[in-house]
């Protein structure tokens, strides 16, 4: 095929992605089955591939991920992103509706739920979407545009668009997304997110946009910011002409001319808010006629046209029946509540994390209590107090050891948890294998939190060894494994023994030891045999490192059970060395390579140490410095500010003659 037919190609299956992107993500109304999509999508990536000079902004596949910043380039927003008036009673919205009467002649109100998310602003110039940030303080944000093109009810190009257009929305995280995602966080031992909220907050800001796009972060439309080339005269009329365009806009609002009309639709959503697939926080009452708007004005912090109703936090009291002492991966501790049922924010709730011994010391909560309990942005429930003590009751104090293997609790110095400090203990086997397998460890596709629990239920695995010899017969012989996803776990497992040294560090699971820190330990000492002898003073002079982190690595590294398993990995072929091996050939002395999209045969670690081997240099940015791109599938913008740049793009198989 040649370049002309390429594009004709690329265009007409675009235009068809995005119609049922449109129809699925949107209207929520597929038009079309699984697999013809997903073919489309691969022949979409194929003549990518083969002409990445084609790649356009506005293309599907760059709404896939990957892409790694450093930082957010600061966005100065050309029309504020205010925040609203918050109130708390229904006194307050008669008062706002009494104001706005006096003020402008026979004005009508669009109420609307507030959708309890991130404010974002998203750019569009000719239809294609360009550019897309967070609220920050209103006046300046943070440019998080390849975060934004992973949600995909976001239109990369819009339908019969103006010149120029701006448009807010908030980005959140549905319910059943954020209950899998803490799910996941509790397996892993991570500090899970409170609420949605938070959770698309921090999703949203994620350095690398292939972690956003696992998030399943979604967004509603509700304000144009600032349009060139079409005039709008209300609120209610800029949201049809926004579903118009393509956006996925706010889900249901109503038009009202009296206060009485405000008050039972603020009641009716509150009602039938727990219904809803994602949370809201409160109800909006904006003025529907821009004259009107410009009528009333704002203060400096506020418009007076608008204000948002807040719904009051629930709270009930119940009868506290036990506490449960739970143990996790890293052996933490944890105490939880176990209290008579009661219904919070729409739901049953039976059970609350008590955190740790200061937290129930210092609330004084014992069981037989009568305590209040909420939910913490209407999701997570927690204790807030004790009421009352039951006759004859005794203060709650966590076991002296585990309950689960028996060994002695400990708590450290610089930690309010106590912890079981037998990493052998059943209780952490799952989870310290899950965070093993994990994609900042040893990254084994194929190994989630699921199929490992099938492992460890039928007794096949016992340890982080135990899956290296693993076979293909053991694994055909579970009910989640056909015979290529076998075949395809035992190739992973197997090509994770030539993981870099820190992964495998990383891997072990030792308290206070992260990604980052695996790393500058392995750059520090080349192998597993330098770790294993190196004195706490050597790990403590490691920029980032300190004398509570050091020890805890020097005692972990002396833990008999720890040494053996590092010499059974070891046995089985696991790499235990970390460098970067010299070909004494510096053809690419003086040159600056950048890494992009997918490639077809090597990982992006591979295609690093080749050129490294060679004088190369690898670079995170492209820039005017960049002497190549190496692009593959799903390459985004880096391709495109080479492009820009007039930097020169190549494929792996350029690349690879490059090598020879």
């Amino acid at each position: 095929m040649n370049k002309n037919d390429a594009l004709k190609r690329i265009n007409e299956i675009t235009e068809k992605i995005e119609k049922y992107n449109y129809s699925y993500y949107v209207l929520d109304n597929p038009d079309v089955d699984d697999y013809d999509y997903d073919m489309l999508m691969q022949e979409l990536k194929a003549l990518e591939a083969q002409f990445p000079e084609l790649v356009q902004t506005s293309s599907p596949t760059q709404r896939v991920g990957g892409i790694a910043l450093s930082s957010f380039e600061k966005v100065t927003h050309s029309v504020q992103m205010g925040s609203l008036a918050d109130v708390f009673s229904f006194e307050q919205v008669q008062d706002f509706v009494s104001k706005c009467r006096t003020e402008v002649n026979s004005p009508e109100y669009v109420v609307e739920p507030k959708i309890d998310g991130l404010s974002v602003s998203l750019e569009y110039r000719n239809g294609v979407f360009t550019r897309g940030s967070t609220r920050g303080d209103g006046f300046v944000g943070e440019d998080v545009t390849e975060n934004l093109k992973t949600i995909k009810s976001i239109p990369l190009k819009l339908r019969n668009a103006p010149e120029f257009i701006e448009v807010r929305g908030e980005v959140y995280m549905p319910r059943e997304s954020f209950f899998s995602l803490i799910e996941q966080q509790e397996l892993l031992d991570e500090q899970p997110f409170k609420n949605p909220r938070n959770a698309a907050a921090g999703s949203l800001r994620q350095k690398n946009s292939a972690v956003t796009a696992q998030r399943k972060l979604d967004i509603f439309v509700f304000n144009v910011q600032q349009i060139d080339g079409k005039e709008l005269s209300s609120h209610k009329q800029s949201l049809e002409y926004l579903k118009q365009l393509g956006f996925r806009t706010i889900p249901t609002f109503l038009l009202c001319t009296r206060y009485d009309e405000i008050y039972d639709e603020i009641n009716r959503i509150g009602r039938e808010r727990n219904e809803f697939a994602y949370d809201i926080d409160g109800v909006v009452i904006k003025v529907n006629s821009f004259a009107h708007r410009e009528a009333l004005g704002a203060t400096t912090k506020v418009p007076k046209w608008a204000v948002a109703y807040k719904f009051p936090p629930e709270e009930k009291e119940t009868k506290l029946l036990d506490i449960e002492v739970n143990v996790g991966r890293t052996g933490a501790i944890t105490p939880v509540a176990v209290f008579e049922q009661i219904i919070l924010a729409g739901t049953a709730v039976s059970r609350a994390v008590l955190h740790n011994q200061d937290f129930i010391d210092e609330k004084d909560i014992r069981i037989g209590d009568t305590i209040v309990v909420r939910k913490a942005g209407e999701i997570i429930p927690e204790v807030l107090k004790s009421v009352n003590h039951q006759e004859n009751s005794v203060p709650f104090l966590l076991p002296s050891v585990c309950p689960v293997c028996g060994t002695a609790s400990v708590r450290y110095d610089d930690e309010s948890v106590l912890r079981c400090p037998n990493s052998e203990c059943p209780a952490q086997l799952l989870k310290n294998l899950v965070h093993f397998a994990s994609k900042g460890a040893m990254n084994i596709d194929g190994l989630g939190p699921a199929n490992m629990k099938l492992l460890t239920d039928k007794n096949l695995v016992h340890s982080a060894a135990d899956l290296y010899t693993l076979s293909h017969d053991d694994l055909i012989s579970l009910e989640r494994f056909a015979d290529k996803s076998a075949d395809n776990l035992i190739k992973a497992i197997a090509n994770s023994k030539n993981n870099q040294l820190d992964r495998l560090v990383f891997g072990l699971g030792i308290r206070n030891i992260g990604q980052r820190a695996a790393v500058l330990l392995c750059e520090k000492f080349h192998s597993m045999d330098a770790l294993l002898s190196a004195e706490k003073s050597d790990i403590a002079s490691i920029d980032g490192f300190g004398d509570v982190m050091a020890e805890n690595f020097c005692n972990a590294m002396k833990e008999p059970h720890r040494i053996a398993l590092i010499e059974k990995l070891r046995s089985l072929g696991v790499n235990m060395n970390y460098s970067v091996k010299s070909s004494g050939d510096n053809r690419f002395a003086g040159l600056t390579f950048v890494l992009t999209g997918t490639l077809p045969t090597l990982k992006r670690d591979e295609a690093k140490a080749i050129i490294e081997s060679f004088g190369g240099k690898v670079s995170s940015s492209v820039s005017k410095k960049t002497s190549f791109v190496v692009a593959g599938e799903d390459a985004g913008s880096k391709l495109l500010k080479a492009q820009e740049l007039g930097i020169t793009v190549i494929s792996e198989e350029e690349f690879l003659k490059m090598n020879e």
